[in-house]
Formats: structure tokens, sequence, C-alpha cells
């Protein structure tokens, strides 16, 4: 197994790999040195066998300078070029293989782009905006972005079997769709045995930063499905006044909640930015950490709901989880995750934004009553329950992602062997 050196990628890869393990199989995972040299601290004992190779650049190369670091990764001809069957193991939601493959194959018409307000039409998808069309596409993004992933979906042909990341029974229309096109086979979810309930205390994960375990005492103290738990990973950056709407709307909410706030040096998204009448009042029903053991937090019972930015790993661990979400999604696949939150598993709401992507805090307060009072909330809570459900059935002896794996296992073994 191949994967970037970013956090979002390894843990899929290697959750993968336990999976794969299980059943017999040797794995390897290769990612770059510069990934070895910034997460070796946070290393823990694992099964799988690491290897790792220089991706061209020197280790002090800022490799924020995305359009080098992609270009010195694209591994698809040289696996061709070996002759070697390869699989591409899909870390986003079936739809969004869907949308970009209809997109960059000129399989189905889009509407134009530039207007965020025009609809998509596609098959097995709800009518939804341009602005929740994945942002990679879209004319606002920088052309490598749209680039990169034109060059992916024109290598398609060049690989065997293309794995996913979700599960069967929540986009099941999706991945019928494109049984006639390129099949996408959903092993997942993709998620630590920790979080299916498995209790293991020596749990390997790829973390680029420490998280505050403290934060779970903390969270012992507090009645059950009380808390708000708010983290918008690790590259989204607030504004100064979307700090201030959510922390006024916390304030009035007069909720618990637990804020992971990373600092970000000269941008805004600081703790310290946060108004002081805010930290006073909200003293003891409030804690505030630079970074949170994400899994540990959303399995505690005393979580209620998850305002989050709905990156797909954060997704899938609310779908597993049965917690449920508020949506303020900031890129990439971000705003369609939350436009499916909303309207396909139908376990969250979105938060409405304007024109520069504030939230307002009379919509915040909306929305936190929306999930944690009356019954929407309770309808939405019984919804995230049964995914809850459906997640682990389809992991189980005869569910549709064991048959995937299994299937996806015997296939790999029967080509390499030939």
């Amino acid at each position: 197994m191949v994967s970037l050196p970013l956090q979002g990628h390894l843990n899929p890869m290697l959750n993968l790999g336990k999976r794969l393990l299980s059943k017999g199989v040797h794995v390897t995972l290769a990612t770059t040195e510069d990934g070895y040299h910034r997460m070796k601290q946070n290393f823990h004992n694992s099964e799988v066998q690491f290897e790792f190779f220089s991706d061209g650049l020197s280790l002090d190369f800022d490799r924020s300078k995305v359009d080098e670091l992609i270009n010195s990764l694209n591994v698809q001809d040289v696996i061709a070029d070996h002759g070697l069957p390869c699989a591409m193991f899909w870390i986003q939601a079936s739809a969004l293989y869907s949308i970009y493959y209809r997109y960059y194959k000129n399989i189905d018409s889009f509407p134009n782009l530039e207007d965020p307000n025009e609809k998509v039409n596609l098959p097995s998808l709800p009518v939804f905006d341009v602005r929740d069309l994945p942002s990679l596409m879209l004319p606002s993004s920088p052309p490598l972005y749209g680039e990169g992933m034109n060059y992916i979906f024109q290598a398609m042909d060049k690989l065997k079997w293309i794995l996913g990341t979700s599960f069967y029974e929540i986009e099941e229309e999706i991945v019928k769709s494109m049984d006639s096109l390129k099949p996408i086979y959903p092993i997942g979810p993709s998620v630590s045995p920790f979080l299916l309930g498995e209790k293991k205390t020596n749990e390997f994960r790829a973390d680029l930063w420490d998280s505050e375990d403290s934060c779970i005492e903390w969270l012992d103290s507090k009645p059950f499905s009380s808390v708000i738990y708010i983290s918008f990973g690790s590259i989204t950056v607030l504004s100064q006044e979307q700090m201030n709407n959510f922390a006024s709307a916390l304030k009035n909410s007069n909720k618990s909640f637990l804020w992971v706030i990373r600092s970000h040096g000269s941008k805004n998204s600081n703790a310290s930015d946060l108004p002081l009448e805010f930290l006073e009042e909200t003293k003891g029903r409030g804690l505030i950490v630079k970074w949170a053991p994400q899994e540990k937090v959303l399995m505690h019972p005393s979580v209620a709901c998850f305002i989050s930015h709905c990156g797909w790993n954060s997704t899938i661990e609310t779908l597993v989880t049965g917690v449920p979400v508020i949506c303020y999604p900031d890129w990439s696949d971000q705003r369609t995750n939350a436009m499916l939150i909303e309207n396909v598993f139908k376990n969250g709401v979105n938060l409405k934004c304007d024109e520069n992507r504030v939230a307002s805090t009379e919509e915040i307060e909306r929305c936190i009553r929306e999930v944690m009072e009356g019954p929407s909330a309770l309808k939405i809570k019984k919804r995230a329950t049964e995914i809850k459900e459906l997640a682990r059935k389809s992991l189980q002896e005869g569910g549709t992602s064991h048959q995937n794996l299994d299937k996806f296992i015997n296939d790999f073994t029967v080509t390499t062997t030939v």
C-alpha cells in the first residue's frame, strides 16, 4: 500500500491494512521519509510493515507548496509500467467518486460551474447546488487541483479495482449507478477497531499532533448526551468574525462544549483570540484544547453532537458512532459531504453561511437547537443510531463490506498467481 504522508490518508490505509492482516495477508505500507520524520514520535506498535521512500524533495522543503509535492507523487504510471495489478483505495464518499468520474470522463452534462446557485442533477443523487460540488473541480480552485483530479480519473483504466471507505447501505443507489461505468466496491467503514467496540489499548494511529487526553476526564464529569464537540480538523482556519459567532452561540446555548482550536501561528483561529467575556462566562461548562483524541471523544456517552468541517474521516466516524452532526464545511469534498449528511444520510444539519462563508450567531444557535432539542433532534438521533447499526453489520461476516473485501482478496490472489 502506498499513501500520501497525510493523517487523513494514512489512517484509512492503516485501518484497511489491519483488516487485511486479520485475513492472513502480508501488508507493507509505504509513505515518504518526510512523513516518517513528522510522525515518528507518534508511531506506536503495529503489525503493519512500514517502508519509507524519498518524494524527491529535501526534508527541509516547504511542503505547503502543494504543486511540487503532488507532482512528485504520481504513481499510477509507475505501477502500470511494471505490469502490477493495482487497486485504488478511494478515501472519500462513493458519491464523490461518482461525481468526479462523471465529470472528468464526460459521462453526464454539468451546469455552468461559475454560478454557485445553478442546480446539479446527477443519477442517484438529490438535486443540489453547484456550491455543493467538490471545490477542486470548481473554477475558483487553483488549476493544479483540477489537473490532478483529471489525471487520476483519466488513469482509471490502468486500475483493476476501486475500493471505497464507505459502506453500501448508506450509498446503495450511488454504488449501483457506477456498476455499468467503473464499479466501486465499498469495504468500509474504514475506521479503527476501537470505534467498532473493540477495546484495544495498543491501537496504532498515525497522529501528527499530541492530543490532550485529559479532556476525557472532563467529559466523564458531564451528564449523558449533554456536550457539544467542536473541531474543524487540521487545516481549516476560522476568521475572527466566525470565531466570535461560534463563541457567542456556544455562550447563549447554555450547553457544555469541548472545542478544539489549533494554533496557526500568525493566522487567525487561536484560542487567545476568543473574547474574554466568552471565556469568563463559560468557565466550567466549556473546555478548549489544542487537539483531542477524537475517537475517544465521539465514543463518549456525554457527547450529544459534533460541529464539524465534514472531512470524510470525521464524517465516517460520526456514522459509526451515531453522533449527530452540525456541518460547517470548507473545501475539497467537505461541502458535498455536508449535503449528503443533511439530504441523504439525514444524521445532521448544514449551517447556512453568507457569501464570505460566515455563519451568523443566530444560525449556529438554530442548528444547535435542531440537533439537541425537540422532535427534530429525536428524529436525527434515531437516524444516526440506525446508521451506526448498519455500519457495524456491513463489516460482520456476511455483511456487504465483508463480502466485498473477501472478493477483492480472492481476485488479487488469483491475479498474482496466474
